[in-house]
């Protein structure tokens, strides 16, 4: 097993209500699960490949939820990585080199059996996470657009955070609302104003790291 660590911040948009009940042990809120998440790795090492400053996204969708598996998963990494980083890439998020359900990128692979070939596209990411916005397109992919939950009566931004001490992605999330469109292999119903966040990433193939 070669060692590795990724540092960095994730951007996410699933279909479920905001709140997301899987992060709760329920259910989905609409029964099926799918979701695209996109990272941006400001530090990072797998052996002795540098992986700072690469960028790299997935796309998933499950017919249920997702520990129930028969899932499909296709991943995306930024054209500007170099090849050797482009392997190391794809061998962490596909989750080898990585202890077992120590992230969770080994547990969306061993739950997805539909495995879509990896892109190599442009992808343009930014986020704020204090503010909880964010966007990341992916040219004949996928268009995520995310934004702060609002007080119904005063239309004021608000803030809400799940907090994980026990999980295998993050500990801390900053919850928003995005808008998802999807127009590459994996199609997403409707996805409008639904949960987002926005989190720290700290991983190694034993699992989260504190932040470093």
């Amino acid at each position: 097993m070669i060692p590795w660590e990724l540092h960095g911040q994730e951007l996410n948009n699933c279909n479920c209500d905001a709140g997301c009940p899987c992060q709760f042990m329920s259910l989905p809120t609409y029964g099926n699960c799918e979701f695209v998440g996109a990272f941006r790795w400001d530090s990072g090492f797998h052996g002795d490949v540098d992986l700072g400053g690469t960028v790299t996204a997935m796309l998933v969708q499950f017919p249920g939820p997702i520990h129930e598996g028969n899932g499909t998963i296709q991943l995306v990494i930024d054209e500007a990585a170099r090849p050797e980083q482009r392997d190391a890439l794809q061998r962490i998020m596909a989750g080898e080199d990585t202890q077992e359900m120590a992230t969770m990128f080994w547990m969306l692979s061993a739950m997805s059996p539909n495995k879509l070939e990896t892109l190599v596209r442009p992808i343009a990411l930014e986020m704020d996470m204090e503010n909880r916005t964010g966007r990341c397109t992916i040219p004949g992919v996928v268009e995520m657009e995310t934004y702060p939950i609002r007080n119904p009566v005063t239309g004021a931004p608000h803030r809400a955070r799940i907090d994980l001490p026990h999980g295998f992605e993050f500990r801390i999330s900053e919850v928003a609302l995005g808008t998802t469109r999807a127009s590459g292999a994996i199609r997403m119903g409707e996805m409008k104003d639904r949960h987002a966040y926005i989190a720290d990433i700290h991983l190694s193939n034993d699992g989260v790291l504190e932040a470093a």
